[in-house]
């Protein structure tokens, strides 16, 4: 595996698309367009070793998980679809719609892009849907056969679900850069950067942790009362300073707080807070956490 490796639109073109990608598609044609319209960043991104790309994937399952292998398939109370992975990649039905991005598709596609074989019953769905249709369906069918194998078809492909996730990242740039002013835009690119050099890992595990945490707050969808909590509006929340990693969890702190009061009430969302400020720490260098 070659982690971090700059953006290969050839790898994905080389790619054919399946059945189950049809909604991935449709995203890769809108970033390819993206990306044609964007300046190259002049900055590169850091480049992570196998095991700092092994850390990276158990920081991540610990923070979705507590590193809980029955948690690799969750239905979280509260919420209308499930969590699959390490890092809680969720799944919609057909014709859902919600204020978050479905990952777990994109997932199935990057393993075919990995040539990893899905689970036969994963290959024999009709869509890209998930099958469930409600949280009790999914606890009703927890031990069954099917679920059973796709917990241990997770938890040995650990390392694709890590590059999959540290992808997104590379693709997440010219989503940022795209809608803003010139001068907001030479501001945001210098501090993505600064971020990812930061603390070595850690600067570019709080990159990577936190679009697949939160998104990259480029879809109007993931809005409440009109505001984001996406990385776009962390960068924009952030204040310069000599330590741009610590102004980055500070932002943080105040985006998912905002978030907290703007979302609806019956999501009670207050419930979470303190796990997602547990999570945000963990973007600091050891001497910060403790």
């Amino acid at each position: 595996m070659s982690p971090m490796v700059s953006f290969s639109i050839d790898m994905w073109k080389q790619n054919k698309m399946p059945a189950i990608s049809t909604s991935f598609n449709r995203f890769l044609l809108v970033l390819l367009l993206q990306i044609s319209l964007i300046p190259v960043a002049k900055s590169q991104l850091p480049v992570l070793s196998t095991q700092q790309l092994q850390w990276l994937g158990e920081r991540v399952f610990t923070n979705e998980c507590a590193s809980d292998y029955e948690c690799l398939t969750s239905w979280n109370s509260g919420e209308d679809f499930p969590s699959l992975g390490i890092g809680h990649f969720i799944w919609f039905q057909q014709g859902q719609i919600e204020p978050f991005e479905e990952t777990f598709p994109a997932l199935l596609q990057h393993y075919h892009s990995r040539n990893v074989t899905l689970l036969p019953w994963l290959q024999a769905l009709p869509g890209p849907d998930s099958p469930w249709r409600d949280r009790q369906q999914f606890y009703a069918e927890f031990d069954g056969a099917e679920m059973q194998q796709l917990r241990q078809f997770l938890a040995t492909t650990k390392a694709v679900q890590v590059d999959f996730i540290a992808r997104r990242l590379q693709a997440a740039l010219p989503m940022l850069l795209t809608g803003v002013a010139e001068q907001e835009r030479r501001s945001l690119d210098t501090r993505f950067h600064r971020i990812a050099q930061s603390h070595a890992p850690y600067g570019i595990y709080a990159l990577i942790d936190y679009v697949h945490f939160k998104g990259t707050g480029t879809r109007p969808q993931e809005r409440y009362q009109g505001q984001g909590w996406g990385l776009l509006q962390v960068l924009q929340q952030m204040q310069d300073g000599p330590d741009t990693l610590y102004s980055f969890v500070a932002a943080a702190t105040t985006i998912l707080e905002q978030r907290v009061a703007n979302a609806p009430r019956e999501r009670n969302e207050q419930r979470w807070l303190a796990g997602w400020h547990k999570r945000l720490q963990t973007y600091l260098p050891p001497a910060a956490e403790n």
